[in-house]
C-alpha cells in the first residue's frame, strides 16, 4: 500500500515536471519582440536613464521578472501593460535575447 502511494506520487511528480517544462527561447524572435523594450532599456539592453539594464541578467531572472510584472507581484503600470499580452514563449524569447547580450 505504501509502495503504491509512493509510485503514484513519483508518477505525478514526473508528469508535473513535463507540464512545467518551458520551450527554449529563440534569440532572433526575442530580438524582434524587444523593439518595444528599447525605448526604456536601450537597443542593446543597456538601460536608459533610470531604467535598468537587462543585458547580463540570466534568462531565468528575466523570465521571472516578466512573470512578476504580468501577475502584478511587481507593481509597475507600464510593465504590467507591456507584459499583459506576452505569452510564456514570448517571455522565453525575450529572455534568450537579452541574456545573449554582454
Amino acid at each position: 500500500m505504501m509502495i503504491g502511494r509512493l509510485l503514484i506520487v513519483a508518477a505525478m511528480m514526473f508528469w508535473d515536471g513535463i507540464g512545467v517544462a518551458h520551450a527554449a527561447g529563440n534569440v532572433a524572435a526575442g530580438k524582434a519582440k524587444a523593439v518595444v523594450c528599447a525605448g526604456c532599456h536601450g537597443a542593446q539592453g543597456q538601460g536608459v536613464g533610470s531604467y535598468p539594464s537587462l543585458n547580463g541578467l540570466s534568462e531565468a531572472q528575466i523570465v521571472q521578472n516578466l512573470k512578476d510584472f504580468k501577475s502584478g507581484k511587481r507593481d509597475n503600470a507600464v510593465m504590467k501593460g507591456i507584459t499583459a499580452g506576452l505569452t510564456d514563449q514570448d517571455m522565453a524569447n525575450l529572455a534568450a535575447y537579452f541574456a545573449s547580450l554582454k
